[in-house]
């Protein structure tokens, strides 16, 4: 018979994990017993299940040079949901969602004290965040009606705001159709928005988005846009019409290295009721690689500016994600704005990692408003838990227009339940 030749070193570990399994089991267990509560004791869901989503989150922020005092803002956003069984083809959703701030140091737009900074999370607010209803009754075609999270490609020009405690969401009618192969058709009607400050916005807004996939290399998008805000002057000027194609894919080179491209065109002009004639143009374009869990991206947007008086401007979109967590360039500034930036992310004994950085001039290049450094991190725990720290550290140039030239920091910590 063969000896095993086991070391002390791997005795310990193997004894930890031997001590550690049936906390795993247990967990796993545990996570079981929930899912099947949620779907009402069915695992095939017939009667339907309850959606649950509890996120908790410490933030920081504060702006050099300015009045206002250091924010912090400690809040939790639960939403909870109710997923109907589907029934000849029909189904239906219902969501609510309430933020709680345990701490309000800060200015929540809507609530909260104004000696503070800004963070846009409006304390003790309570929504009816989706109630929506799909039809699938036709062939390779979904019908959604109701108010519902819409994403769109990247959320450049139509997403939900994510990443702050309450998401934007639409009263709008869309219809997505895959009956070509290959080809993705998408078209919808937005009539009013619910926004990250629980204010309801009325807009008039079609929509149409075409995909279409070349297998593995990738995939070639259209998209028009047409927003007219109505009825409250003060969002008159942000009534646009959009167009643009755009080239983007991440095919394989091998089992460990992949490649990443996108080149975007978009049109912009002034619609509707908007006051200001303009017409601007935006670029996008990007280049990356993934190495051996590794991946690199060096990128350059640009959004473009009608004689310094109007630029691109995207409203509807997730722009948190875009131009710096430090959310400096929310709007773009009216002489428009080019982001260079590079960005470098993997996973270490799986956590998720990204560091981005970016440099922030006019579309011209002429004028400096100054550099960010981005740093993101989180662990997740099984399928329904997580923990994230970001820090964003914005350094205005000392002769960047207006308050561009002041620093700003931010820093978050939370974490979340899902089911």
């Amino acid at each position: 018979m063969q000896k095993l030749n086991i070391s002390v070193s791997q005795s310990k570990r193997l004894l930890m994990v031997i001590a550690l399994l049936p906390l795993t089991i247990n967990a796993s267990e545990i996570d079981k017993s929930i899912e099947n509560a949620l779907k009402f004791g069915q695992e095939d869901g017939k009667y339907g299940q309850i959606k649950f989503n509890l996120r908790y989150r410490y933030e920081y922020a504060d702006t050099k040079g300015t009045a206002p005092l250091p924010a912090h803002a400690n809040t939790f956003r639960l939403r909870l949901g109710y997923l109907t069984p589907e029934l000849f083809g029909f189904q239906g959703f219902a969501e609510y969602e309430t933020l709680y701030a345990a701490q309000n140091d800060y200015n929540g737009i809507t609530s909260g004290d104004k000696r503070y900074h800004v963070i846009a999370d409006p304390a003790d607010r309570h929504d009816l965040n989706q109630l929506w209803i799909t039809y699938n009754g036709i062939p390779d075609t979904v019908i959604k009606g109701g108010r519902q999270r819409i994403v769109l490609d990247d959320s450049r020009f139509i997403g939900n705001v994510g990443w702050r405690q309450m998401e934007q969401t639409y009263d709008a009618v869309m219809v997505t159709n895959k009956s070509i192969p290959n080809l993705t058709i998408i078209g919808g009607y937005i009539g009013r928005i619910k926004n990250i400050v629980s204010r309801l916005d009325n807009i008039e807004a079609p929509f149409v988005n075409v995909k279409y996939k070349f297998g593995d290399l990738g995939t070639a998008t259209g998209y028009g846009y047409w927003q007219k805000f109505v009825d409250d002057k003060s969002n008159f000027g942000k009534s646009n019409r959009t167009f643009g194609i755009a080239l983007n894919g991440s095919p394989k080179l091998n089992e460990d290295v992949k490649l990443h491209y996108t080149a975007e065109y978009s049109f912009q002009e002034d619609h509707g009721n908007n006051p200001v004639r303009y017409e601007v143009h935006r670029y996008n374009l990007m280049a990356g690689v993934t190495a051996f869990g590794v991946t690199a991206k060096a990128n350059v947007e640009s959004l473009g500016s009608d004689r310094n008086r109007k630029a691109f401007i995207t409203p509807l979109g997730t722009n948190h994600k875009f131009q710096g967590w430090a959310d400096r360039f929310l709007v773009t500034p009216a002489i428009g704005l080019r982001d260079i930036n590079f960005s470098l992310g993997g996973k270490l004994m799986g956590t998720t990692l990204t560091f981005v950085y970016h440099n922030f001039q006019d579309d011209g290049g002429d004028v400096d408003f100054g550099n960010e450094y981005d740093f993101y991190i989180k662990k997740k725990f099984g399928e329904h838990y997580k923990v994230m720290a970001s820090y964003a550290y914005y350094v205005g140039d000392d002769n960047a227009p207006g308050g561009f030239k002041n620093d700003t920091q931010k820093i978050w910590v939370g974490g979340g339940i899902e089911f």
